[in-house]
């Protein structure tokens, strides 16, 4: 390392960038592996966040105490959208979540817990901690919303994969940087001697005409008599770089959302294929965790004897397609006596009304028989 330190000691710039690469490939590890993921889960957990949940009892909505905690405040710190969307995205990232209810009947995400399985018998959950507080008891699997997303941790699974992308992201940056740097040549009068103290203030002023070319998009330097500076130019890079980080960055995310089921031109704002997107993310992405998520609560907040009698929980306002978008097959459906007005109600996430009139089928003449047609003069 002798003559190493002595080059480095000899050009403060060499040292600087000596340093910088060393630290490089990790930083951008970090970079592209948060960036992924906060893209693609984030996505998810804006739109689980606009859920609207409903307590029903024999199609009509109950408002209780779970009612306010799961669409209002689910506790003193959170909104019901910040609460829906941390639970996503642990949910997601961590490959499973853990709710329980406090004694102040506050709705609490655990940041940690320890599950002890049992073959025959509920689980346990010990040692759950929220923020900076630990609960002292432990909590069985029927007093908590517990949910699991996968039978592999994403982060874990994916690990492989982001250390492929970083290093070629950081092999395309350095060839980036490398071909964008400034180079310039400096020529002296060799008549001079090159001692110690000449050398130390000849590099002093290559440092200093260096920094003023760096720092600044205007630079002024004197022109010596012995001393000429010429600055080389290298075009053989033209741009390509930063469209091939671009590129690499887009498909790492493609990635990522391929595996949660997230069509890619949502997540890139792809109006053309926006209808065909949208209905491929309900469907494959949305529709499985709304279903995870309603069955938890069915199976946690209402006992058998209850859900038996018609009382439900509902995940609405996710799933549903659009009413007014839908108009015209609205019509259809009730036109032809397929469905009542009440049912349709419901297929489009509203609520059923009162009037019995709207549980009655309801048929026009384009509908029936040709027989049934009175159609002509009678002579």
């Amino acid at each position: 390392m002798g003559f190493l330190d002595s080059v480095l000691k000899r050009n403060s710039e060499l040292e600087w960038l000596f340093d910088l690469d060393l630290a490089f490939d990790t930083s951008h590890r970090a970079y592209l592996k948060k960036m992924a993921l906060e893209t693609c889960i984030n996505f998810i957990g804006r739109t689980i966040s606009q859920s609207d949940f409903r307590f029903m009892n024999n199609g009509k909505r109950q408002l209780n105490d779970w009612h306010y905690l799961l669409n209002v405040r689910p506790n003193t710190d959170q909104s019901a959208a910040d609460f829906w969307q941390k639970f996503i995205y642990e949910l997601i990232d961590e490959n499973e979540v853990l709710v329980i209810l406090s004694d102040n009947n506050d709705l609490l995400i655990a940041d940690s817990f320890t599950r002890v399985e049992y073959a025959v018998y509920p689980d346990i959950f010990k040692d759950v901690t929220v923020k900076d507080y630990t609960f002292q008891r432990s909590f069985k699997m029927n007093e908590v919303i517990y949910l699991s997303f996968n039978n592999e941790k994403l982060t874990k699974f994916m690990d492989g994969m982001f250390d492929d992308y970083a290093d070629l992201f950081s092999r395309i940056m350095e060839t980036s940087m490398r071909a964008n740097q400034i180079r310039g040549t400096v020529s002296i009068d060799a008549t001079q001697s090159l001692n110690e103290e000449n050398r130390t203030k000849l590099q002093t002023f290559i440092d200093k005409l260096f920094n003023s070319f760096k720092n600044n998009s205007v630079a002024i330097v004197p022109k010596l008599k012995g001393f000429d500076y010429n600055e080389v130019q290298d075009g053989s890079n033209n741009g390509k770089s930063i469209e091939e980080l671009t590129k690499l960055k887009r498909s790492l995310i493609d990635d990522v959302a391929d595996i949660l089921g997230i069509p890619s031109a949502l997540i890139h704002g792809d109006l053309s294929e926006y209808e065909t997107s949208i209905k491929a993310y309900v469907k494959f992405c949305v529709g499985p965790l709304v279903k995870k998520i309603s069955d938890e609560l069915n199976a946690k907040l209402i006992d058998k004897t209850e859900y038996l009698n018609g009382s439900r929980v509902e995940v609405r306002g996710v799933t549903e397609k659009e009413l007014i978008e839908n108009a015209e097959a609205v019509d259809k459906l009730v036109a032809s006596g397929v469905f009542t007005r009440n049912e349709v109600r419901e297929l489009f996430g509203a609520e059923r009304s009162d009037n019995p009139e709207l549980d009655k089928f309801v048929i026009t003449k384009n509908y029936q028989s040709a027989d049934s047609v009175e159609g002509g003069e009678s002579e």
